[in-house]
């Protein structure tokens, strides 16, 4: 078939890329190797060998040189090893390795760098800083010159060092205290996914437990690596119910790594094992089954729904729960589905929960795409500056920079300042509040100049908002830290009001029975409305018309808009109902009318 020669094509592309990848490494770690022992091997020649041993150049021995090539050429694999040995002591002690080992992969090659470059210079300064060299003027100035340099590349990797400290502990303090609580969220609906897909833990007539234990039930694996990564993902098991238990201002900065990992690399999953037929046509094999849009959602719902439920019922029990979830668990998360306080949990109900958590599940991992899209931006800027700094401190140290140099510049800087000042500022101003004020993530509705928008992307220097006719409208994030911003994701529940006006003569038994059956209507949708309200009258009008306002609690905020305005206009259908049926209307006073001949 044409499919099958298509996919082995492509298989034998991908084949190809990764031999010729091992190849690249393998071919890299052989040179360096045989490098390092060529050296080596002159090294031992010149200092055993008589003839080599009285060799100089510029009055220096032979074997000195080969020992400064060495350590040029050869020194950074030996620093990798070392580092590598590093590692491994930090990862084979426990307390290390959760507060530790973060920053150890992070900086690992900076410090490998920066200590490559302490051995060069200390060996440069060891064999030419001594008595009997011979140098001629040029070749003092020479030697100066490299020396300095070498000074300067160790100042600006030692920069380099504390920059990328700086943006681990930032990127890292950042995570935690922004999204710490939403990933414990998803991480634990994705193991309710899970469990419910999957199959039974008990029993439903002995009782007895089928393979997994309450021990191990709350342990589930995600994969590590990017989604596009099919082959070699490996495995993190997750204990959810410590990462429940866990607070925030103790959570380590290579366990938020690993959450953050999980939820930009891998979606919302079921066990697709478990289902009577695929989704898709023929595919009938165990494993995960990555929910990709709100269909897909529905689809999962509805299959979790049968695989729980027993034969021909219209309704999930505690008791169909605790099949599959130790009992601690099911009423924990029994009343999270089950709005309606009805003890039982119908087909609507289950998919009304299953696409809320997926779509926030999509916005989670979007705004995690983001903060590290911005993180790698600062990374730049400040490398940048870093390298700026670095040149100035090689000039000044070479002597390059000369009084005249130094003159210019600090004009050029002056120049640059009265050019670039107002744009530093807004830099500065737009880190502050992506960093620091930060008040709005990917995917919250917010109101700004009193237009609702929804955040589509954050940059360090602007934010791009969706507005309700799919108009994207870009702002300054240094203008946004002016201006008064509204978030409805980060709202508690919010109120509504319905504002309608009734005829003066309407009697006050009516408007009683108005307020028991408002009152009524709200209690009937536990899941949409709070039974706390309030009916007021707000004025009396020309003796003819009395204005009144009905104030109600959502369930919700307003981040799904649509969802709140369905609910607000099922509600005034609902007092308009009323209004019929107990015959209250509004009626206008009296009009003279004047007739003309």
């Amino acid at each position: 078939k044409a499919t099958d020669a298509d996919e082995e094509e492509i298989f034998k592309k991908v084949s190809s890329r990764k031999k010729l990848k091992y190849r690249k490494v393998k071919a890299k770690v052989l040179f360096e190797w045989l490098l390092f022992l060529l050296i080596l091997a002159s090294l031992i020649a010149s200092s055993s060998s008589s003839k080599l041993r009285d060799s100089t150049i510029w009055g220096l021995p032979l074997w000195k040189w080969t020992l400064l090539i060495l350590v040029t050429f050869s020194g950074k694999l030996v620093t990798r090893w070392l580092i590598h040995f590093v590692v491994l002591l930090i990862e084979l002690n426990f307390m290390l390795r959760k507060k530790v080992l973060y920053f150890a992969y992070g900086l690992k090659k900076s410090v490998q760098f920066f200590i490559w470059l302490s051995l060069v210079l200390g060996t440069w300064i060891l064999l030419f800083n001594v008595d009997g060299v011979k140098e001629s003027s040029v070749a003092s100035h020479v030697l100066d010159f490299i020396s300095w340099s070498i000074v300067s590349l160790l100042i600006g990797s030692f920069l380099w060092l504390l920059k990328t400290l700086f943006l681990k502990i930032l990127a890292s303090t950042f995570h935690v205290n922004t999204f710490f609580e939403r990933i414990q969220v998803a991480v634990f609906y994705q193991y309710i996914l899970l469990t419910l897909s999957g199959p039974p833990m008990m029993d439903q007539d002995s009782g007895r437990m089928l393979g997994k234990t309450v021990s191990n039930s709350s342990r589930m694996s995600f994969p590590i690596g990017k989604k596009s990564d099919k082959e070699g993902k490996k495995k993190q098991e997750i204990d959810v119910s410590k990462l429940q238990m866990m607070k925030q201002e103790k959570v380590s900065a290579w366990t938020m790594k690993m959450l953050v990992d999980i939820v930009s690399n891998s979606g919302l999953t079921t066990l697709s094992s478990t289902f009577e037929e695929s989704f898709y046509e023929g595919e009938n094999e165990a494993g995960d089954k990555e929910i990709t849009s709100e269909d897909e959602a529905i689809f999962a719902a509805y299959r979790i729904f049968r695989n729980v439920a027993q034969p021909c019922s219209t309704y999930l029990d505690e008791n169909d729960l605790k099949r599959f979830m130790i009992k601690e668990e099911v009423e924990f998360v029994f009343p999270m589905i089950d709005v309606t306080d009805s003890g039982k949990i119908d087909r609507k109900s289950l998919t009304e929960w299953v696409v809320p958590v997926y779509k926030e599940r999509k916005t989670l991992a979007h705004a995690l795409n983001d903060t590290k899209t911005a993180v790698k931006q600062l990374n730049k800027l400040i490398s940048v500056i870093l390298i700026v700094i670095d040149v100035v401190v090689w000039l000044l140290l070479t002597g390059i920079a000369t009084t005249k140099v130094l003159v210019f510049l600090s004009s050029q800087l002056v120049l640059a300042a009265f050019m670039f000042g107002n744009t530093c500022k807004t830099i500065f101003e737009a880190l502050i509040f992506v960093f620091v004020m930060h008040p709005f993530d990917v995917g919250d509705r917010c109101v700004v100049d009193g237009v609702q928008m929804v955040v589509e992307e954050m940059n360090i220097l602007t934010t791009v908002f969706l507005r309700f006719d799919n108009e994207k409208i870009y702002y300054p994030n240094s203008i946004l830290a002016t201006k008064p911003i509204s978030n409805f994701y980060r709202s508690p529940e919010m109120g509504d009001s319905v504002d309608f006006s009734i005829s003066f003569k309407t009697p006050l038994e009516r408007i009683g029975i108005l307020r028991e059956r408002i009152k009524r209507y709200l209690e009937r949708n536990p899941q949409h409305w709070h039974p706390n309200h309030n009916l007021v009258v707000k004025d009396i009008e020309d003796a003819n018309k009395i204005k009144m306002c009905l104030f109600v609690n959502h369930t919700i905020n307003f981040q799904e808009i649509g969802e709140k305005s369905r609910r607000r206009s099922d509600l005034v259908l609902e007092v308009k109902k009323i209004f019929e049926e107990l015959g209250i209307v509004y009626e206008l006073l009296p009009q003279q009318v004047h007739l003309i001949n």
